[in-house]
């Protein structure tokens, strides 16, 4: 018997006795049967000087019928016991935090200067492939995804459904968003998306290759109304800033995650990326509630199922017999 079985209702057990002390303290059930008088009874009566009178008789079960109803009773008890397998106890997850993206789609982020699986590809390519995996791990928070260069644009709101933010991030490419990085009308575009929802806990991870172009909102000014709104904002750049292809603005990324009590990462490669967010998930790790889900399997129709059996099969048998009685006969 494995070490997770056990019956949630143990105490059905004390029934397990309750036929034989039926059997021993009610009185026996007395069968009466139809008599056959022939014409000269009371003459053989008085004969024999016999007074007749009305008899019954108690109808016996062999050891075999005995068995057999005792197993269809402990049948039913072990099912009324409810047998289960236990697993072990899982954690509920707790949804308690808004988790927004903010991914850099302009040109620069179509430069082949990544390698993943032996081959050069994209820096939106690497992105999108080890972003992938971090997805899949935010089970405790609503994740949403904005796409920004020129303009920002939301192309997820907030949802728990995961894998359509991984269909989202699919379906975008680099240019979709337009040429240049605006980072600042991105972080309030993200602003507005956590004003219209109820959950306080607030994080942004923002993804970028490239210095801010400086177009109507500034950066530091948007991580500003982002410290007001309690808002952390993770940065991540991308590429290497002192290579000649890269013009990667990392003051004011350190800067926008300092000002909002998040941090800043840089990823060169595909290597550094996967571990940058290995390491979110330790800072912002998944939360849960404080009751524990036990999983159990129920097991009650085994022997329910059992018990039906065997008494469908006693009746078959008993009702053979009583055919092939009356034929022998």
């Amino acid at each position: 018997m494995p070490d997770n079985f056990q019956f949630a209702y143990p105490i059905v057990g004390i029934l397990l006795p309750l036929p034989l002390l039926v059997y021993w303290l009610l009185p026996a059930i007395k069968n009466r049967s139809t008599a056959l008088e022939y014409a000269y009874f009371k003459n053989a009566a008085q004969i024999s000087g016999q007074k007749p009178r009305k008899a019954s008789y108690i109808k016996k079960r062999s050891w075999l019928e005995w068995i057999v109803l005792y197993a269809l009773w402990i049948g039913l008890l072990l099912a009324l016991a409810g047998p289960e397998l236990v697993g072990k106890p899982e954690k509920k997850v707790k949804t308690a935090r808004n988790f927004l993206i903010l991914a850099d789609l302009s040109f620069s982020m179509a430069n082949k200067d990544w390698v993943l699986d032996g081959k050069r590809v994209t820096r939106w390519v690497a992105v999108k492939d080890i972003m992938h995996d971090f997805i899949t791990e935010r089970k405790s928070d609503r994740m949403g995804l904005i796409f920004f260069a020129t303009n920002a644009y939301i192309q997820a709101p907030f949802t728990a459904d995961l894998p359509t933010i991984q269909t989202m991030l699919d379906e975008a490419d680099v240019g979709m968003a337009g040429q240049m990085t605006n980072i600042g009308k991105a972080i309030v575009k993200g602003l507005d998306m956590f004003k219209r929802d109820t959950i306080k806990n607030k994080v942004m991870l923002l993804l970028t290759d490239g210095v801010d172009s400086g177009m109507e909102i500034l950066p530091l000014d948007a991580a500003n109304l982002a410290k007001r709104d309690s808002t952390i904002i993770y940065t991540v750049g991308i590429g290497d800033p002192n290579s000649s292809s890269s013009d990667l603005d990392e003051r004011t990324l350190q800067e926008i995650s300092r000002m909002t009590n998040g941090r800043y990462f840089r990823a060169k490669d595909t290597r550094a990326l996967d571990s940058i967010y290995k390491e979110l998930d330790t800072l912002e790790p998944i939360k849960y509630e404080k009751e524990s889900f036990t999983p159990k399997t129920r097991l009650y129709y085994y022997p329910l199922g059992a018990a039906l059996l065997l008494g469908i099969l006693a009746v078959l048998i008993n009702n053979l017999y009583l055919v092939f009685k009356r034929i022998w006969d």
